[in-house]
């Protein structure tokens, strides 16, 4: 009987293996590079990875990890994460010279998560969370605490499919003070299928990424719609990495750039594991386009981008490296002197500190609608740590010479060493208007335990989050969101009227009462001393021993003496 239920069960586990094998990939990564000139001369290179994972974790459990990296995989699992999005930037988006940013973040390292309802303690859990992800990135997470932790209301909303509307498991912090460097970048580049060993990943050298005048890379989670009728959850992970390279300083004072000249390498292959690798390059200034050993002159001036066959390289497509064993991408220029016609944003600002002395202060933001005929409302977070106490009744909002009362207002006070400030506004720009929001603060004298190693250097302040939805300038249809990922994310259209932005502002360095920390060094100093020869006295007279020796009898010179002596008559020795 036994080897009939072996060859029955065999039988009925058959079919199963077939349908398992036979069973689509649950996995898949698309990967994007834009190339953009930018008004200035500089060259903004955008990457995209995308990885969807049609799992859900907290039902189905983790069955696998093919494409997804398991150390996201294992956080989102144990700690009921529902998005996570995590940024490091080094340098700041100059608005004003090179236009509208495409995915723009905070200088520094920017963490804001949302958690699963199911979680009793969302504090210890956000704690727990930024100190493993500051292992994984190699960045000072670890440094986030309830000092610099706010929980928005308005400002940051769910990205995934729930509408979340209980914000008591929202956490946001930002580190203006973190350094970007190489070690930030390769535990990063581990997160890819690929690594750095094939596809557009091959272009991401150190040496050249950072050698740039901005840099930022960031890791987005979120879950998605699986099928049209969203019956099941899919989770997204899109790597992100933003450059800009200065191409004037590159190519001896022309803007004519390669992908050999800017990354120091060329693509010859694509990620096996990639069902999506292309490279787009924004052609809608005049310029000539090709790729090793062809250019063609493309003319196509639009108001954003253009994108025609020249444009758009499939390193999927078999052809594309039939000619060559490599694609280097390069642009030429007709007029390498002309200067591209610049674009004004429709919404950028910035944020200043104002006032003299070490006691009081003013914090101005300065918000600019340029749209000429189209008003919009703006929401505006100002984070403020506790050591800037701020004059709430002091503020002011200004605009075109008349007082703009905001339409929500939410203000959380800080608390001495606990929490910082946290307020909330939406305003209504006018079209064609500058509104400048100021309020007065007061220094706080902190403890000298409390200050950084380098104190004259001063204290960052977290930048404002600007949130708006902006007057579309092109329109979008719904199969283009899901063929080009990337530009859904730089221009997501909905109604092809307004779509969503996130701006920041420029990290401000405030200098607070500093104590004169050399008296302290040279009082250490004394005190050291002084202690150090009392004490060594005092311990030589309780350890030594002293002993009466007898006068010896002398040596052979000694009796020598003597002798002379006594012959001369004269007293001995």
């Amino acid at each position: 009987m036994e080897p009939a239920a072996a060859l029955l069960g065999l039988l009925l586990l058959v079919p199963a293996l077939a349908e398992r094998a036979t069973a689509p990939v649950r996995d898949s990564l698309r990967e994007e590079l834009l190339l953009s000139p930018l008004p200035s001369g500089d060259l903004a290179a955008t990457f995209q990875f995308r990885t969807r994972w049609d799992s859900d974790l907290q039902r189905e459990g983790v069955s696998h990890y093919r494409l997804f990296p398991k150390a996201l995989g294992q956080l989102i699992s144990k700690y009921s994460v529902r998005e996570l999005h995590l940024s490091l930037t080094q340098g700041f988006w100059r608005t004003r010279s090179w236009g509208q940013p495409y995915l723009q973040a905070p200088a520094g390292a920017e963490l804001w998560v949302w958690f699963q309802d199911s979680v009793a303690d969302v504090n210890k859990a956000w704690k727990d969370l930024s100190n493993i992800l500051s292992g994984i990135f190699c960045a000072s997470l670890n440094f986030i605490d309830s000092t610099n932790t706010v929980i928005p209301t308005a400002s940051f909303k769910p990205l995934g499919l729930a509408n979340v509307t209980d914000h008591h498991f929202l956490r946001y912090a930002v580190l203006p003070r973190e350094v970007v460097c190489t070690e930030n970048l390769t535990p990063w580049k581990k997160l890819l299928p690929c690594s750095s060993k094939a596809g557009l990943a091959v272009l991401l050298k150190a040496e050249r990424l950072f050698h740039s005048s901005y840099h930022s890379q960031a890791v987005h989670i979120r879950p998605i719609c699986r099928d049209a009728a969203c019956l099941s959850a899919s989770w997204e992970l899109r790597q992100t990495l933003t450059v800009v390279f200065d191409s004037f300083a590159s190519g001896q004072g022309k803007k004519d750039w390669s992908l050999l000249k800017i990354f120091s390498r060329t693509l010859t292959e694509a990620c096996p594991l990639a069902s999506q690798s292309k490279i787009y390059v924004d052609i809608s200034s005049k310029g000539q386009v090709g790729g090793k050993d062809t250019e063609q002159y493309v003319n196509d001036a639009q108001l954003h981008f253009s994108l025609t066959a020249e444009s758009v390289y499939d390193l999927l497509d078999p052809g594309l490296f039939n000619a060559s064993r490599s694609l280097n991408v390069l642009l030429k220029w007709k007029r390498p002197q002309d200067s591209l016609a610049m674009v004004a944003p429709v919404l950028h600002a910035q944020r200043y500190v104002s006032g003299y002395g070490l006691q009081t202060g003013e914090i101005s933001t300065v918000v600019y609608n340029t749209h000429p005929y189209r008003a919009f409302p703006v929401l505006l977070l100002e984070t403020v740590p506790w050591y800037l106490r701020l004059y709430i009744h002091t503020l002011t909002i200004i605009t075109k010479g008349k007082e703009n009362k905001p339409s929500y207002i939410h203000y959380q006070p800080a608390q001495d060493r606990r929490r910082p400030h946290l307020l909330e506004m939406l305003i209504q720009l006018p079209a064609n208007s500058v509104t400048k929001i100021t309020i007065q603060f007061e220094r706080v004298l902190l403890k000298w335990t409390e200050y950084t190693p380098d104190p004259n250097h001063g204290f960052y302040v977290s930048p404002s989050v600007l949130s708006a939805l902006v007057p579309s300038v092109t329109a979008m249809e719904e199969e283009d969101e899901e063929q080009s990922p990337l530009f859904a994310s730089l221009f997501p259209s909905f109604d092809g009227s307004s779509y969503f932005v996130r701006l920041y502002t420029e990290p401000l360095l405030v200098n607070l009462p500093t104590p004169d920390f050399s008296m302290p060094y040279n009082v250490i100093c004394l005190t050291c001393t002084v202690v150090a020869v009392c004490y060594g006295s005092f311990y030589n007279l309780l350890t030594r021993t002293f002993h009466v020796e007898e006068p010896s009898q002398g040596g052979l010179a000694k009796r020598l003496a003597n002798v002379i002596r006594k012959l001369r008559g004269v007293p001995l020795l």
